[in-house]
């Protein structure tokens, strides 16, 4: 899984950096199911990019700050958003709607497969 962190009016300091990567390298344990897709064992598809901006560099209170994360996996790009004051529980609001999407993913294929099942099953 590849990070790739840009940011928009803010400066990206180290320490939000190292904050970012942990927070979206908790969703790793997420795409690893998905490395069986691959054509090469033991590599994923998966790239993040995170990009925070602070929308305007005037304002100072309300929905000051911005995060949205893009995930490309194979065959679907999932986005998801947060807007708030605090920049670091925006990451975190994003990171978690991404791993509900994540999990919507997964299991539509599984999904997928039982639907086929039981249209055979009634059909004999």
């Amino acid at each position: 899984m590849n990070i790739i962190i840009k940011t928009k009016n803010l400066e990206l300091t180290e320490s939000l950096r190292v904050f970012v990567n942990k927070k979206v390298g908790l969703l790793r344990k997420f795409i690893n199911i998905l490395k069986e897709k691959s054509p090469e064992k033991g590599k994923t598809l998966a790239e993040v990019f995170v990009e925070i901006e602070k929308i305007n560099k005037h304002h100072k209170m309300g929905d000051v700050f911005k995060t949205e994360i893009i995930i490309v996996l194979p065959g679907k790009k999932l986005i998801s958003q947060a807007h708030g004051s605090n920049l670091l529980t925006t990451v975190i609001e994003a990171k978690d709607e991404l791993e509900r999407e994540i999990k919507k993913y997964k299991f539509r294929g599984a999904e997928l497969i039982r639907r086929e099942q039981k249209k055979s099953k009634n059909n004999f």
